[in-house]
């Protein structure tokens, strides 16, 4: 538990803005979901907006709105769905005991 003034001020800070955070990245998924299962335009302009609103909040970086754009993209000018690139599994190696 915070024990200073200041230290209580900024748990309430933190905890307003954490919800805030969350409502963004709800409507973030919420609209990326739309646009990838949807083929409509106005579904990825929508994605388009909520992705360049959550970087210009800082709520994700710029680069990551930018690549998931990039993706979206390619996803409506190709009607494929995007698969993420499997990744390779590591080996398990047994130490000596």
């Amino acid at each position: 538990m915070p024990i200073t003034r200041s230290a209580v001020k900024k748990l309430r800070v933190d905890k307003r803005k954490t919800e805030h955070n969350k409502r963004i990245k709800r409507t973030l998924k919420v609209a990326l979901k739309e646009a990838i299962s949807s083929s409509k335009p106005e579904a990825l302009i929508k994605a388009y907006s909520t992705l360049d609103k959550a970087a210009k909040r800082g709520i994700i970086h710029k680069n990551t709105a930018s690549r998931k754009k990039s993706n979206l993209a390619k996803q409506f000018k190709s009607d494929k769905p995007i698969t993420k690139k499997p990744t390779a599994k590591r080996k398990k190696i047994n130490k000596p005991k």
